[in-house]
Parts: C-alpha cells; sequence; structure tokens
C-alpha cells in the first residue's frame, strides 16, 4: 500500500519530520518526509496496510507542538521504496 500525505497548518520547526522518520522505522515503513516552500510537510508512506495508516494517522496530529489544520491523504501505485529518509 502506497499514500502520499500533506499535513497543513504549524507543522514545520517542531520535530515533525525527525518524528515521522522514527515511526516509519519502527513500522518498517518505506519512503520519505519532507518541509515544503509552502510550509507544508510531505511525506510518502509504503509497506503493509496496518502500518502505513497508523502513519497516516499521525500525520493528522503530528508531534506535540505541531498544530495539524488538515491533512490531505492521496493513494498512489507502490513503487517499490526500500529504507525511510527525510529529504
Amino acid at each position: 500500500m502506497r499514500r502520499r500525505v500533506v499535513a497543513h497548518g504549524l507543522v514545520q520547526g517542531v520535530f515533525f519530520r525527525d518524528t515521522v522518520r522514527r515511526l516509519a522505522h519502527r513500522e518498517s515503513v518505506a519512503g520519505w518526509v519532507r518541509n515544503t516552500h509552502e510550509g507544508t510537510v510531505e511525506a510518502v508512506f509504503e509497506g503493509e496496510p496496518e502500518a502505513v495508516e497508523r502513519l497516516v494517522a499521525f500525520m493528522h496530529e503530528g508531534p506535540s507542538g505541531a498544530v495539524v489544520e488538515r491533512a490531505e491523504v492521496v493513494p498512489e501505485d507502490e513503487e517499490g521504496l526500500a529504507g525511510f529518509v527525510v529529504r
């Protein structure tokens, strides 16, 4: 399963990307996460459906200090990614 998620709100400067990276490693989910010029955090997750859904749910909440106003979730075709990186 693959999902692209864009979190909007107060999501930069609150350790969002690092928290996502740690959770992805723990859940064995592949993909990446990055800050965008628009002030959002964008991530792609690939892995077992239950694990991906847990990461998607986290993107709706964010770490403490974040204020997620909304999160856009888009299903995508899997690419066979390996590992998880912060871009």
